[in-house]
């Protein structure tokens, strides 16, 4: 059934073309944004899970017995 239906729209097979276009350019366009990125930048960011922080709460502190 879909194949008889997609048979009768005319330049179907453009948007299998049109939407590997737009993945690839998307992938290259992201690849060159992680390429371009600051070594100094990246080592922040890489650190920040391993950093101490105090909470945002002060009733989540643990209290001495």
């Amino acid at each position: 059934m879909i194949k008889s239906v997609l048979e009768h729209i005319g330049g179907v097979g453009i948007y299998g073309v049109l939407s590997i276009c737009i993945f690839f350019a998307f992938f290259g366009g992201v690849l060159l944004w992680a390429a371009r990125l600051k070594q100094s930048h990246l080592k922040s960011v890489s650190t920040l899970p391993l950093e101490d922080s105090t909470p945002d709460n002060p009733s989540e502190t643990s209290k001495p017995n």
